[in-house]
């Protein structure tokens, strides 16, 4: 599985070097040790292999249910793809991600749930929340820039524009915000998780 998940990684990183001049700012602020909950913005379907190429490592990401059907069951979980059903979303995919973290690994989340239609940051959804209250992780903030141009939502046509991932200062979340209990308190960490990852910039 490992050999799947490195031919893919150098694959994706040549190309995105190579046809979208790649670049990576920030990256010594990047927490590769110990549970890492990796947020970032959502403008592409291009967005995971674009934050997971800026690690030297394995990390693990979501991806729709639908894709997990055939030769994609086969090729998704060899990517550390964790399936999500994101019209009728449930604990299990969230438990999954929380196990993984308490383990010490590293997971790309986004925080709107759905890619951007206009360009603009959505509002956090509280799933985010539960995670970091749950798993305790440490929050990596990062913010993609170009990939919507690259290839926008409802659009099948690829454009080679320049794609920037900004790298911000890790979260850690205080003992007395990670004892959030109930939606409001998730909403309350998920919403400042977005508010970080807007304030970054090329």
């Amino acid at each position: 599985m490992k050999t799947i998940y490195w031919f893919c990684h150098t694959l994706w990183k040549m190309c995105f070097v190579c046809f979208f001049s790649y670049r990576v700012i920030g990256k010594e602020k990047l927490v590769t040790e110990g549970p890492v909950l990796i947020a970032s913005n959502h403008e592409s379907f291009l967005d995971p292999p674009l934050v997971g190429i800026a690690y030297d490592k394995e990390i693990y990401y979501l991806a729709r249910k639908t894709l997990f059907r055939g030769f994609g069951a086969w090729l998704y979980p060899r990517l550390n793809s964790i399936p999500i059903d994101q019209d009728r979303p449930d604990m299990t995919s969230l438990k999954k991600i929380i196990k993984l973290l308490k383990q010490g690994n590293q997971v790309v989340v986004f925080p709107e749930g759905s890619r951007t239609l206009d360009g603009e940051l959505g509002a956090a959804e509280a799933g985010t929340g539960l995670i970091v209250a749950k798993s305790k992780a440490t929050v990596q903030p990062v913010r993609i820039f170009g990939a919507r141009q690259a290839l926008p939502r409802g659009s099948g046509k690829m454009r080679f524009c320049p794609i920037t991932l900004v790298i911000g200062d890790p979260i850690t979340f205080t003992a007395e915000e990670l004892k959030a209990k109930g939606r409001d308190d998730y909403q309350k960490i998920s919403d400042r998780i977005m508010a970080e990852i807007a304030k970054l910039e090329m």
